[in-house]
């Protein structure tokens, strides 16, 4: 039995060390000269490294804990101490907590709203849920038209969403909104720090569990070689990659669905992977490296939270064990395509700027990383890809059904954790699972 596995993120690695696990050959193909997908460190200094992808956990996130418990990573809680800043017009505050300087009334109807959307979303199959033609013919900047009247709540929703999803309120279905909401158990803990989605990060960076998967399966790994063709016939398929072909009983496929798309498929498939209004993941992250994280010396945990650009809000990431201080700036939604679309030395200089706004007295940064994920050529956007109206009706049904021998992956195949690694964690597994069962079945009964 032996299996090709395209793709050497979360998911395909899942997959492969599963599947090696039941005694099958595997080969990976991975287009990049590194493994990890949308998990990447960077080294901000020696021995110091930060996640320029995914980056948190939460408890309630029990494929990804257990993954970690094998291969003996540890995690790192994100409790943050200090006041937060807000940018939100009308200038600069600093306060207490998370909870910005807006209506509370306003933030907590918007909240109730979004619970009763996903609350009436079916998070194993959202496109057969009530109402789901409805929803998925919206987007979620109509419905926020419609439903948000406190200029607080329509001033707050879009950065809520950018940060939460990476998208633009424009790009969305509502029904796709509600269903990210609910497969990642909701708004609130979606949002939240302690005791939520975020409570924890992996101590010295997520591409850790990428790279460790890689070390089992040892040259079965395949890197430079992205794959142009799967072709299929009644005894295996035929995967064209690179330097050459590989033959298999089959093949798993674990990248975005956009990218899916990209590859010829003989048979060709009954549906396409991605729709004319699914965009990428809206997401550019900026490290901004400091001597210190001397923000914490003035009270400040490094949270901020800003109506303008280009970080709508920071996050302080500094190593545990000291050395340096390091703010993350999350760049989303539109305001994701503005900023990548400037040269390097103006990223740099925008971002300075915000910085020392946001939190002043700072030293100029020793270093600045801009990981741009929206022209990211294997990975078409971060967090995960953007279903638009429409989408869900048309390729839900099909997103984790296999075609032929050709079987699915990937965190926008799960329903549970969609665009988290959880969810690609899950999508691994659940995919392995199928294969063993179904080509199994079939030698035993040949």
């Amino acid at each position: 039995m032996s299996v090709v596995v395209v793709g050497a993120g979360l998911a395909g690695l899942t997959a492969a060390a599963d599947l090696v696990a039941r005694g099958v050959e595997v080969t990976v193909l991975e287009a990049r000269e590194r493994v990890g997908g949308r998990t990447h460190g960077i080294e901000v200094a020696p021995g110091a490294w930060v996640d320029a992808g995914a980056a948190y956990l939460g408890d309630r996130h029990t494929a990804l804990t257990a993954l970690l418990a094998e291969l003996d990573l540890k995690t790192t809680p994100t409790t943050m101490t200090g006041a937060s800043r807000f940018t939100l017009g009308g200038g600069g505050r600093t306060r207490a907590g998370r909870f910005p300087p807006l209506s509370a009334v306003a933030l907590g109807e918007l909240f109730d709203a979004l619970d009763e959307l996903d609350r009436g979303v079916r998070a194993d199959a959202p496109w057969l849920s009530a109402h789901a033609a409805r929803l998925d013919r919206l987007t979620a900047a109509e419905w926020a038209r419609e439903h948000l009247r406190h200029p607080d709540a329509r001033l707050f929703f879009p950065l809520f969403l950018g940060e939460m999803m990476a998208a633009d309120p424009a790009d969305v279905s509502v029904l796709h909104m509600a269903f990210y909401l609910r497969s990642g158990g909701g708004v609130r803990y979606l949002n939240a720090f302690a005791g939520g989605a975020q409570e924890s990060r992996i101590d010295g960076g997520a591409h850790q569990v990428c790279g460790r998967l890689a070390a089992g399966l040892g040259d079965r790994v395949r890197l430079g070689e992205p794959v142009r063709a799967i072709h299929q016939d009644g005894d295996g398929v035929t995967v064209v990659a690179a330097t050459g072909s590989v033959r298999a009983r089959a093949a798993v496929v674990a990248v975005p669905p956009p990218l899916a798309d990209t590859i010829d498929y003989r048979p060709g498939l009954p549906a396409p992977r991605s729709g004319e209004r699914t965009v990428p993941g809206c997401a550019v992250k900026v490290h901004l490296v400091y001597p210190a994280p001397d923000w914490r010396e003035r009270g400040l945990s490094g949270w901020s939270v800003n109506a303008r650009g280009p970080l709508l809000s920071t996050v302080d990431d500094s190593p545990v064990d000291g050395g340096v201080g390091v703010l993350t700036g999350f760049v989303t939604g539109r305001e994701a395509h503005r900023y990548a679309a400037l040269p390097a030395a103006e990223q740099r200089e925008q971002a300075f700027a915000q910085a020392a706004r946001l939190f002043p007295g700072l030293p100029e940064p020793i270093g600045c990383h801009v990981t741009d994920w929206v022209h990211e050529e294997y990975s078409r956007g971060c967090y995960a890809a953007l279903f638009g109206p429409g989408d869900w009706s048309r390729l839900g049904p099909r997103l984790a059904v296999p075609h032929q021998r050709v079987h699915w992956a990937g965190t926008e195949t799960s329903t549970e954790f969609f665009g988290l690694m959880e969810g690609a964690i899950r999508s691994g597994h659940r995919v392995a699972a199928e294969i063993n069962a179904m080509y199994r079945w079939r030698d035993t009964h040949d």
